[in-house]
């Protein structure tokens, strides 16, 4: 119930550490809490600077970890995860993303089959892409025939997606939500998010997180703080009823706050 499976046919827990931001000094301390407190999902990339410390945290546990391709390795994806992989001491991660689609670099086709071919080679066990808008997906699904596992996109009640989840639904691709609690605070503040909050007397954040989950989404808040950690992980066991879900959809404000993928 806590897993998704992937269009190849491999599983992957719902809900996550994300890592962005964590210092490679304090990932292992960081990981190594999440994964007592039950969290398997450990996601990185290259360019957090962590993946060392990530892989210290995950070493000899049985976690899921993602990372993913920057930018300026687009041409060379094999050794961008061969050096990925020399950080975290595995021999191949779960889940291998294509960070940005980057565009105006017109490389990420060639890196998409070159994804394809890692994961053929063992050093990926699935595949997957990141802030890739529907027409991305469109040119390495048919330039390749492989649709990506996983799209990581921006999504937060404020910018819920529902063009790029229709999408991800009709081709099945799992959407996972980076920045799902929003920024700053504002949205932990919000009127609507307190009020459900109160009905279950739960915390802010796990309605939001238990919000995500309703919509099926797999979602990777992070946390590095072991009551934020524990917090977090308790929204597993929140749901919410149809009127809730339905308060929160109604916060819906296109309001970005990464950048636009089609400018990256």
């Amino acid at each position: 119930m806590n897993d998704l499976t992937f269009n190849d046919g491999r599983t992957m827990p719902r809900l996550g550490l994300g890592t962005w931001k964590l210092p490679d000094s304090q990932a292992p301390v960081a990981v190594r809490r999440a994964l007592d407190l039950g969290y398997r999902l450990i996601d990185t990339a290259a360019i957090y600077g962590n993946e060392r410390g990530v892989g210290e945290g995950v070493h000899g546990s049985a976690a899921f970890v993602t990372t993913k391709l920057w930018n300026d390795r687009q041409g060379d994806p094999a050794a961008a995860l061969g050096e990925s992989l020399a950080l975290l001491g595995l021999d191949a991660v779960d889940l291998y993303l294509i960070h940005w689609p980057a565009p105006g670099q017109g490389e990420y086709v060639e890196a998409w089959k070159a994804l394809v071919d890692l994961r053929e080679a063992g050093k990926t066990r699935s595949i997957g892409v990141s802030n890739f808008l529907p027409e991305h997906l469109d040119a390495i699904i048919e330039a390749t025939g492989v649709t990506p596992a996983l799209n990581q996109i921006e999504l937060h009640p404020y910018h819920q997606r529902r063009e790029e989840r229709a999408y991800h639904e009709a081709h099945g691709i799992v959407t996972q939500s980076w920045s799902p609690l929003g920024q700053g605070g504002a949205l932990l503040r919000e009127s609507t998010i307190v009020r459900v909050a109160e009905k279950h007397a739960r915390s802010a954040a796990q309605v939001v997180i238990a919000w995500h989950l309703a919509h099926g989404l797999s979602v990777i808040p992070k946390a590095a703080d072991p009551d934020h950690l524990s917090d977090n992980y308790a929204a597993l066991d929140l749901t919410l009823d149809d009127e809730d879900v339905a308060a929160i959809d109604a916060l819906d404000r296109d309001e970005r706050i990464g950048p636009d993928p089609r400018e990256m």
